[in-house]
């Protein structure tokens, strides 16, 4: 019997609109202490705007 690639099992077309997608990263520095802190989301990429203008 020959192998399946785990690639090939994936259903291409349900993955099709995570392309659009994007993990932005957003660095914060707390007043208080002067240590930095990071807040990690998924958005999509017509809100990565909106997201970095929120405090």
């Amino acid at each position: 019997m020959a192998k399946v690639s785990k690639n090939a099992k994936t259903n291409r077309q349900a993955q099709e609109g995570s392309k659009d997608y994007v993990k932005v990263i957003k660095t914060m520095k707390s007043e208080k202490s002067g240590a930095y802190s990071f807040l990690e989301k998924i958005v999509h990429k017509d809100k990565v705007k909106e997201f970095l203008a929120k405090n």
